[in-house]
Parts: C-alpha cells; sequence; structure tokens
C-alpha cells in the first residue's frame, strides 16, 4: 500500500507516510466512530469527522481540493474527502499503543454487540447525574447513539430527555437498554439517516429518519397520543420529545 496525503486534518498520521509504503491491509473493524484497518504492521484509525466521508474506487479522479487523503492498495484508493477538515487518520503502533489508547480507550460498549451488558449499563446509569440524553451521546457508556438514535431510543422507552440518569429505576434501565438496540438495529436495516449529506459505502442515502417517532418532528402530534412533539435545546444540540408519552 501506498499513503497520500492533503491539507493537515485534525490530528496528525503520527507516521512518516513513506514509512508505510508496502504494507498490507489484512482487515477492517469499527470502533465507535473510528474505522479501524489493521495491517501486518500496526493499524490505521480513520473518522470522519462532521463532514467526512470514504470512497473506494480503482481508479479515482484527480484529487480535489476536499480531498485529504487517499490510501492506494492494489485493489483499490480508499479516498477520504472532508470540507471541514475535522476528520482524521492516525497511525499507531497497535492497538493498545499510546496513541490508539488516547482515542479508543475511554469508549463505551458497543450497543449491537454481545458485549452490551444489561448490569453494567444499569451501574453506569446509576453513577450519572447528568440528563439521560447527555450521557446516551457522551459516548463513555454506550457507543453509536448520537443525537437522532438517542431521541428515538428515549421515546421508545418512555422515558423524558431530561430525566437525571441516576433516577432511572432498573426496570426503566432495562427498557431503555432494549430500546437502544431495537432502534440502531432499525437504523442498520433502513441504511442509516440522511438529513444533508449523508450516504453510505454505494453512495445510497438512508432511510431511517422517514419513519421517526419524535425526530424532525417539532410541533407535529405524536404518532401515539396526538400530543404535539417538543423540541429542547440540550448541549448545543435538539432534543425531540413527547411530554405525554415520556416520563420523568
Amino acid at each position: 500500500m501506498d499513503v497520500r496525503i492533503g491539507k493537515a486534518l485534525r490530528w496528525p498520521l503520527s507516521a512518516d507516510p513513506a514509512s508505510l509504503l508496502g504494507r498490507l491491509v489484512l482487515g477492517v473493524r469499527r470502533r465507535g466512530k473510528y474505522l479501524l484497518l489493521d495491517l501486518d504492521r500496526g493499524l490505521m484509525l480513520v473518522h470522519l469527522g462532521m463532514s467526512g466521508s470514504l470512497s473506494f474506487v480503482l481508479r479515482p479522479p484527480q484529487a480535489g481540493k476536499h480531498d485529504h487523503f487517499d490510501l492506494v492498495t492494489t485493489q483499490g484508493v480508499l479516498r477520504l474527502n472532508d470540507p471541514r477538515r475535522f476528520g482524521a487518520v492516525v497511525y499507531a503502533q497497535g492497538e493498545q499503543d499510546s496513541v490508539a489508547q488516547k482515542l479508543l480507550g475511554k469508549l463505551g460498549m458497543e450497543p449491537l454487540g454481545a458485549g452490551f451488558d444489561l448490569q453494567l449499563f444499569q451501574s453506569g446509569l446509576a453513577r450519572r447525574r447528568a440528563p439521560i440524553k447527555q450521557v446516551l451521546l457522551a459516548g463513555d457508556l454506550v457507543v453509536g447513539v448520537g443525537n437522532i438514535y438517542a431521541s428515538e431510543a428515549l421515546f421508545l422507552s418512555g422515558i423524558r430527555p431530561t430525566t437525571a440518569a441516576f433516577k432511572l429505576s432498573r426496570p426503566r434501565g432495562r427498557h431503555l437498554h432494549q430500546a437502544i438496540r431495537d432502534v440502531l438495529g432499525r437504523a442498520v436495516e433502513k441504511g442509516g439517516s440522511t438529513l444533508r449529506n449523508f450516504s453510505n459505502a454505494n453512495g445510497e442515502e438512508g432511510h431511517f429518519q422517514l419513519e421517526s417517532m419524535v425526530y424532525g418532528r417539532a410541533g407535529q402530534p405524536c404518532k401515539v397520543c396526538e400530543t404535539p412533539i417538543r423540541v429542547i435545546r440540550q448541549g448545543q444540540r435538539s432534543t425531540f420529545f413527547c411530554a405525554q408519552c415520556q416520563k420523568p
């Protein structure tokens, strides 16, 4: 493989690009919002930031002004396009390397994996005094529950987003645990959510947002009780909920 770098991204590569020449890509996996490329020596961590996107083509066009990283392989070129340059590509000697641990070490449980343990989730909620919506977005208890899916999971479990996490009973915590799995599972089936420019690896838009119960529906009647959906700001993010269906 070979590496071509354009303008500086959010974090430095942490390696001389020339030192990566000839290495083999053995596999690709994900941890939280990071794409991990396992190499025959070390690994690369890719983060898309706010506006980044990846494409993988056999013969890409000439790099444009927003194309900042190319990973050139015998099978094609993996290209990172990022207009805002909040994304990053970082090399580490291994997953336990301090470079990797700085990015991955504090990530929470994967919600769709076998490691999403109910007891660990409930004990984590019991230690947090912040509003439950903020806890879900923080990523240190569970990863992958972004703004849309947090609003939807809280609606499905009947929990008001402003409720302090430690105040949730164990049964409510169990319902939320299952709701997170259900919402993210449906989102995967629908290809994710496209609000602006998101598309999958094949350039296709996601459709989960078309069946949302509360997200993006401020002022519209709740699909369950017809109470108008409310929107508030939490941590500079919009939170949508039904005051009738979701209890403190």
